[in-house]
């Protein structure tokens, strides 16, 4: 087959991106600039809690992975492929670097190939422990040696990516599924599924169930089926499923009576939430919910890389209050605070990591508002209000407690990043003082 040909073959197979977007893998490889050298990176670099399918791929299959990372360098016609893989994935690693020696010992890796024209070298680049080096802009900055910070796109990496040439970053089990759609052709792969999410798909079930691990099914598998006939149900038979995370953290969380939903991108996402990762997180009715949230946003506090203001700052202020309730200090208004901090971070960042911070706050406060006032209400049922440190630090300490308890600014109106207007050049001329007067 030639190269094309290969390309061809994984677009009508339908393979979708397993990292979490979902898009489809064929038509992004259409989209390579025509330059050369191309570069393949294989993000490996699994961090979204939930999430551990690549991780067992990489230990217990990694010539599957390798097959894959051949023909898809075929196809893409790279000559250097890079593994990303999380930093606490060290047996992972090993395994890997042992697969790779034992593969061009046997003439798959290397120069001219089986007496053929290509060539091709992986390397396995360890990362140092970011959740932020998953997104692909990110992922090539710290593969550079740069900080692992996000990049504008356009260019996109298929124009534009490593070292500045065009790089397709693809999941580690979406590769994975190259090998399969090669090896038994397009019309068995997409015997699985449906016609918009073909194939089989790893998912990683874990959380409140007797049985938690992975199981691979095809697309469209109903959740119930997943939480009872594999995972066995709830561990606590007295304590039914209160909600479900289906993609990973960061997605957001369906409830008890979506549990009939099929498993597939379009269904999920009709349900209001995204297949994301497939990480499936049962979640039954002995937990709190106002704990989840505190410990969700805790973790993307920590991750946020810093870059931007509305994560930066935004994720911090939302973990704070949650911890205030949490020690019995919330007032009821502290929900729609909640909420209303939340809209100035989702789509207000430079990467998609605003989402991921807010989503599963969201949906968690949208269905289990009743449970958080609830909780105010039995652990501060005086409404005590803490009061607000207001004194400038360089001022002497009297030792008296601030006065000032209740703030004044009300929670009205969307971020003014959505009310921004264009300004007319004409109308600066006047403003503009003439360099030449000055």
């Amino acid at each position: 087959m030639k190269p094309e040909e290969v390309v061809e073959q994984v677009k009508a197979s339908g393979i979708r991106g397993r990292g979490g977007a979902g898009f489809p893998t064929g038509q992004k490889w259409s989209f390579l600039a025509p330059a050369m050298p191309r570069y393949l990176v294989v993000n490996a670099d699994e961090s979204e809690p939930g999430t551990f399918k690549d991780r067992i791929i990489m230990e217990y299959d990694p010539h599957q992975l390798i097959e894959g990372i051949v023909m898809s360098c075929f196809a893409i016609k790279a000559e250097r492929a890079f593994i990303y893989i999380r930093g606490e994935y060290y047996f992972g690693y090993t395994r890997l670097v042992e697969a790779i020696k034992e593969a061009k010992a046997k003439g798959f890796l290397g120069k001219g190939i089986f007496g053929t024209e290509m060539n091709l070298e992986i390397v396995v680049h360890r990362g140092a422990g970011a959740y932020e080096c998953g997104e692909e802009t990110a992922q090539l900055s710290s593969l550079e040696g740069y900080r692992g910070h996000p990049r504008m796109k356009p260019p996109f990496p298929a124009v534009e990516g490593l070292y500045s040439k065009p790089t397709i970053v693809n999941n580690v089990e979406s590769i994975a599924n190259v090998t399969q759609v090669m090896r038994h052709g397009v019309q068995w792969y997409r015997g699985f599924g449906t016609e918009k999410s073909p194939g089989m798909r790893i998912f990683c079930l874990s959380g409140n169930v007797k049985y938690p691990g992975l199981y691979e099914l095809p697309h469209a598998t109903p959740l119930r089926e997943i939480l009872f006939t594999y995972g066995g149900g709830p561990v606590n038979d007295e304590a039914p499923f209160k909600a479900v995370v289906p993609g990973g953290l960061s997605m957001k969380m369906l409830s008890a009576d979506q549990l009939d939903t099929p498993m597939d991108y379009e269904a999920v996402a009709a349900a209001g939430s995204s297949l994301g990762s497939a990480g499936v997180i049962a979640i039954d009715a002995a937990q709190s919910m106002v704990t989840i949230a505190r410990r969700t946003l805790g973790f993307y506090r920590e991750e946020s890389c810093g870059k931007c203001t509305p994560c930066r700052e935004g994720t911090g202020w939302l973990e704070k209050i949650l911890i205030r309730i949490e020690e019995g200090d919330g007032r009821e208004q502290d929900v729609d605070l909640l909420n209303h901090i939340t809209k100035f971070i989702a789509g207000k960042s430079f990467c998609p990591f605003g989402e991921a911070a807010v989503w599963g706050l969201q949906s968690n406060l949208a269905k289990f508002r009743p449970e958080f006032i609830t909780f105010i209400e039995e652990t501060n049922p005086d409404q005590r209000i803490p009061a607000l440190p207001i004194r400038p630090i360089y001022r002497p300490d009297t030792g008296e407690p601030s006065s000032l308890t209740v703030s004044a600014i009300e929670l009205v109106g969307e971020s003014p990043l959505n009310r921004d207007t264009l300004v007319e050049i004409a109308h600066l001329i006047d403003i503009v003082p003439d360099p030449g007067n000055a």
